[in-house]
């Protein structure tokens, strides 16, 4: 008998007949002795006509209450999978989080989870129910409803599993697992059986949509088994996330290609080069809360730097009218820029003792007429920034080259 923790995505519990499924397939994992806690979301749309709702009230909702307002979508998921279940002849009991005192920061729309009581749900399961929590929010110390931002459920399920000390967390969505890349982009891409924290951190940051980073973190930091299975399937294993690499066979040197079709690329031309330019560049971007990523400085021999980096698409044009005052103040030659780039990047832990992986990405590019505008590199990761109508050409090439396509 194992305590696992379930997360269905909105896809999942979208209609009534979804969620009278989802509460079978919970049925069947009970009858097999298991402790049970689910964690489901809003049905699939629902957040965003709250959200639109508050919208045709105020341009600029106030942050407390759309969170009193987004809450809800979860608290009538909760109810009536716990209604469903009970139909079946379980003992199911429902919470909102902050019934069962997930307890939060303040900071409305995108709270951090600090602490969970778990003593309720103990005690619930210990009586026989199968436990559902509401996902994606919590409540800070003065008893404010709060939320956890998009994609928070998936953070809801790994925080319950980490504080209750769950054996797997089980995160439900509408693939099977996680792929060497995406199969829409690649056909012959494969489902991974396993893959490390690391890997798949690197995988959710650069763009691949399976997870929400923030749960792989949390998950990463507890220590908490995750494992990414179809809702629409019964069969197979899903792909295992684990701290342990696979020792039973050799590493693989890459076990993905991930890519981010948002990428939006910017210089500001001829800044003097002297100590601090680069916080009098990249302050103001940080102060407009928009997220830097690769940075690249070219120094010339006139005592001038071109400064160049990336930003997400969506910035893109407050950036650059933050960046041409900028270098007005700077006395820079001007600002250029290119909202039609994306990133492509290899991942594997494998990389590490493997030499010449940077060699043969670049070649393989290369060879394809395809120009690399930036290169940004970890100790598992290797990523450039092409212009964005070779993107999938680059992930085909990438994933053949180094053998995804293959047979683990």
């Amino acid at each position: 008998m194992a305590l696992i923790v379930q997360k269905f995505g909105g896809t999942s519990v979208a209609t009534t007949e979804r969620i009278k499924n989802v509460a079978k397939r919970v049925a069947r994992w009970k009858a097999q002795g298991h402790d049970i806690i689910v964690v489901p979301s809003a049905m699939s749309g629902e957040t965003n006509r709250l959200i639109g709702l508050a919208k045709e009230i105020s341009a600029s909702p106030n942050p407390r209450e759309l969170d009193v307002i987004a809450s809800t979508g979860e608290q009538v998921t909760i109810a009536l999978l716990a209604m469903a279940m009970q139909e079946l002849g379980l003992k199911a009991k429902s919470y909102t989080g902050p019934q069962v005192r997930v307890l939060t920061d303040s900071t409305f729309t995108k709270a951090r989870i600090l602490q969970i009581d778990d003593a309720r749900i103990r005690k619930d399961l210990a009586s026989g129910h199968v436990v559902v929590v509401a996902g994606f929010q919590g409540a800070d110390g003065h008893g404010n409803i709060t939320t956890l931002g998009r994609g928070g459920s998936d953070t809801s399920a790994v925080a319950l599993a980490a504080a209750l000390k769950a054996d797997e967390c089980q995160i439900y969505t509408d693939v099977d697992g996680v792929y060497t890349t995406d199969p829409r982009v690649v056909p012959e891409a494969r489902k991974l059986d396993t893959i490390t924290f690391e890997e798949m951190l690197e995988m959710a940051s650069l763009g691949s949509k399976v997870l929400q980073i923030r749960s792989v973190e949390f998950a990463g930091k507890y220590k908490v088994k995750l494992r990414v299975l179809s809702s629409f399937e019964d069969e197979g294993e899903g792909t295992l996330i684990t701290v342990e690499e696979d020792n039973n066979m050799e590493q693989p040197i890459i076990s993905g290609i991930a890519f981010n079709r948002d990428e939006a690329k910017v210089t500001i031309l001829g800044v003097p080069d002297r100590p601090g330019v680069a916080y009098q560049i990249l302050g103001p971007i940080a102060d407009a809360n928009c997220d830097v990523d690769m940075i690249i400085q070219n120094v010339a021999h006139d005592g001038t730097t071109d400064f160049s980096f990336t930003v997400n698409r969506s910035d893109y044009s407050k950036t650059m009218e933050l960046l041409n005052g900028i270098a007005t103040k700077l006395n820079a030659r001007g600002v250029v820029g290119d909202n039609k780039t994306c990133k492509v990047s290899a991942v594997g832990v494998g990389m590490r003792s493997h030499p010449g992986v940077a060699s043969k990405m670049f070649k393989e590019l290369g060879a394809e007429g395809i120009n690399i505008q930036m290169i940004s590199t970890s100790e598992i990761k290797i990523s450039v920034v092409i212009e964005e109508k070779y993107l999938e050409l680059a992930v085909r090439v990438l994933h053949k080259a180094f053998g995804l396509d293959k047979p683990a």
